[in-house]
């Protein structure tokens, strides 16, 4: 692994992102700021910042103008959700594919986008990106485990446009516990087949909290041990009356035996779903970073400034990309195709993809409330530096297990972006605004340090938004938004190995919704949403790791609708006794190739592709339901049913694969799996236990065919143990 730069403070954000200050709430504000005060050394009371939200609570919602949803920690828990592609399912809208079955590597899409890689998605922490190349490189090799979060934020339509630079399909906020005064703590522990190991530990006191999580399990392929260790401080600080700081740093590491290559049609049909002929293929990974924000309320105003850097490095050795590569000679691949067993280790050849990612940025951000002509407005306003540098090496060893060899690439890879954004709510009676504006300019530069190559070019665009509501009742509430969408291009992309500048377009689109959110009586409480994703040019994935289907782009349009809700039948009934009911549902009709797609590459038409073909892994339907019931004795259960419907895998719409096909085309058929969770906490105690199955009745399906068949997770057995001290 390169080299792996220990822990010093650095640096910030939390995120982004106030919108409102803590002694004047404002309705209609799109980002919040939790807060509680305390006294200082000086004697002086102070209002402490505790979480930087871009939604808030749940019941906040009712406030936001456009689509959004909270998974709280409640449901988190109870829910006992194994990775956070479980988790992402319950909420309406997102698309979640599983790669290794252990959630390490979550491939994510909103209303209908690819979700390969999470490219397609603004993820943050506390509102600190946690993609490690935001703008050059939005691909995700890691993921924060689903433990350490208190609750998870989805925010789409036009409110988007204030985070960037992703503002196509929405931003997944993931909140962390807030740091308790008093000594509070808790441990976790759980078992279950696959050789399955979690362990939670936490301790918090004085507005410092730490959490340790460590997990480890066999995954869902056969020569797939995965293990992860995570180490998380999150500290508030109280410095004068109106002036906190917000400290945060984590250290992340992955050892895993894992592949890349999915399996051929023909290996699916003659080993089963489980098989993976590469025992030695190895993943090691680490990340760690820091974060301070300076948050300043003087008067009504509220000056936010963030500051943050992370370094995320992975050594992936493996001996096979895809199903079609020749790194093992042409007679392992075409075994492979034949469906005939094949033996690793008698394959003299490895690679490592050996990577080390750097980001950092500072980001002030200004909250004003002021009234002008009688009317009241929030202005949200302020600006961002980030940088990102890509070390990219690949070195081909010539043993299976071999860890070094010759070196073939050496590329280094450059981003730095400047952007400004506004956005003016006014609020008339029962109405309002939201008018917005945000500018990106970023400056791309990419470097053979093997040849001496270099080149750069750089592009700048200015987005729109705007955004209402209106509030027919204190139950009832209409919005809507439009906004100009934006995904900026890969340095890779805009830039090639010869230093020469593409002719690569970002991704540019009109996003339209329109919706309602209510609680229309005690107990019950229901979103709709209409979208129309419009792209005058989108930048679509085929294969990852080369393959046959190449990176597209042309004119594409998504239109469907979302709907989530909640029923507590509880509420209407006398006693401890609460059934309930929950939905979220995507129907997504149209998600279609408007042109024939061209190759990002050479400008040549992609193979199949046309005009009323739809675009790949953009299921018609997904649905999460679950059916409830809770006792104020302790006890909880849930019984979960997930349908997730048939998708196509290229962008010609291959129906059936060939019999000896690699794996990388065909529809892929819908599919329903059932999860059950069981919770049981002793009275007036902080012990509980849990137990729960995921995939009840071991349904065998493909997930994926990127790189190959993928298939989703088998049946998962697993109990535990917990105890909370409040």
């Amino acid at each position: 692994m390169q080299n792996a730069g220990w822990l010093g403070l650095v640096l910030a954000v939390s995120s982004a992102n106030a919108a409102e200050t803590v002694t004047e709430p404002a309705e209609g504000a799109t980002v919040e700021v939790a807060a509680t005060t305390v006294t200082t050394d000086k004697g002086e009371t102070a209002v402490v910042l505790k979480a930087v939200t871009i939604v808030g609570e749940a019941d906040d919602l009712a406030n936001i103008a456009g689509s959004a949803q909270v998974l709280d920690a409640d449901t988190l828990r109870a829910s006992r959700v194994f990775t956070t592609s479980e988790a992402l399912r319950k909420l309406p809208g997102v698309s979640v594919r599983d790669e290794e079955g252990f959630g390490l590597r979550p491939n994510i899409g909103i209303r209908g986008l690819n979700p390969t890689r999470s490219t397609k998605v603004l993820l943050l922490e506390d509102g600190i990106p946690v993609t490690y190349g935001v703008y050059g490189d939005n691909a995700s090799y890691y993921h924060p485990p689903i433990e350490r979060f208190d609750r998870v934020e989805v925010l789409k339509g036009a409110a988007v446009n204030l985070y960037g630079p992703q503002t196509i399909g929405g931003v997944i906020n993931y909140i962390t516990p807030i740091p308790s005064q008093a000594l509070t703590g808790g441990l976790s522990l759980a078992g279950g087949n696959r050789d399955y190991f979690a362990g939670h530990g936490t301790i918090s006191v004085d507005g410092h909290r730490f959490d340790y999580v460590r997990k480890q399990s066999n995954g869902a392929r056969d020569n797939t041990d995965l293990s992860i260790d995570d180490v998380n401080y999150k500290g508030v600080i109280a410095v004068t009356s109106g002036h906190t700081l917000i400290a945060r740093a984590n250290y992340y590491r992955e050892n895993s035996q894992v592949s890349y290559s999915g399996l051929t049609d023909a290996e699916y049909r003659n080993f089963g779903a489980r098989y993976n002929p590469f025992e030695n293929d190895y993943f090691d990974a680490y990340r760690w970073g820091a974060s301070l924000t300076d948050d300043w309320t003087i008067g009504r105003a509220r000056l936010t400034t963030n500051a943050y850097f992370a370094n995320f490095a992975r050594d992936w050795w493996r001996q096979g990309s895809t199903t079609t590569d020749t790194q093992c000679g042409t007679a392992f691949r075409d075994a492979r195709l034949a469906g005939a067993a094949v033996d690793s280790n008698a394959c003299n050849s490895v690679q490592g993809r050996l990577r080390d990612y750097y980001n950092a940025g500072i980001e002030p951000r200004l909250t004003l409330p002021y009234t002008a002509f009688g009317v009241d407005n929030i202005l949200q306003t302020g600006a961002r530096y980030h940088f990102e540098r890509q070390d990219r090496l690949q070195v081909n060893g010539s043993s299976p297990t071999a860890r070094s060899g010759s070196l073939v690439e050496d590329n280094r890879r450059d981003t730095d972006a400047i952007s400004g954004y506004a956005q003016n709510e006014v609020k008339i009676g029962r109405f309002t605004l939201a008018p917005g504006v945000r500018v990106e300019h970023i400056n791309f530069e990419r470097t053979n340090v093997i040849t001496g190559a270099d080149g750069n070019t750089d592009l700048t665009r200015v987005l729109y938004s705007f955004s209402g509501s209106y509030a027919i009742s204190d139950s009832t509430t209409l919005y809507t938004g439009i906004h100009k969408g934006f995904a900026p291009p890969r340095t890779e992309d805009i830039v090639d190995n010869s230093g020469v500048a593409v002719d690569v377009d970002a991704e540019s689109s009109i996003n339209f919704e329109a919706g309602v959110r209510s609680r229309p009586i005690h107990g019950i409480s229901i979103e709709g949403t209409y979208f129309r994703n419009d792209f005058k040019n989108q930048i679509a994935v085929g294969n990852i790791a080369g393959g046959n289907v190449p990176l597209a782009q042309g004119e594409t349009l998504y239109e469907g609708f979302e709907l989530s809700g909640r029923a507590d039948i509880g509420s209407w009934l006398p006693g401890p006794h609460n059934p309930f009911v929950e939905l979220a549902w995507t129907a997504l009709p149209t998600a279609d190739q408007e042109t024939a797609l061209t190759q990002v590459s050479n400008g040549a038409t992609v193979a199949g592709s046309g005009p009323g073909r739809r675009l790949p892994y953009a299921a018609r339907h997904t649905l999460t339901s679950t059916l409830g019931y809770s006792h104020n004795g302790g006890f909880e259960g849930r019984l979960e049913a997930v349908y997730i419907g048939q998708q196509f895998s290229d962008f010609a719409n291959t129906e059936t694969p060939a019999v000896n096909g690699n794996g990388l085309n065909g529809k892929i058929s819908g599919n329903t799996i059932w999860n059950l969770a069981l919770n049981y906490t002793v009275p007036n105690t902080g012990f509980g236990m849990f137990f729960t199955v995921k995939n009840l009745f071991d349904q065998v399906y493909i997930v994926d065919r990127t790189r190959g068949i993928v298939p989703g997770a088998p049946r998962l057995v697993q109990g535990g143990v917990e105890y909370r001290y409040y």
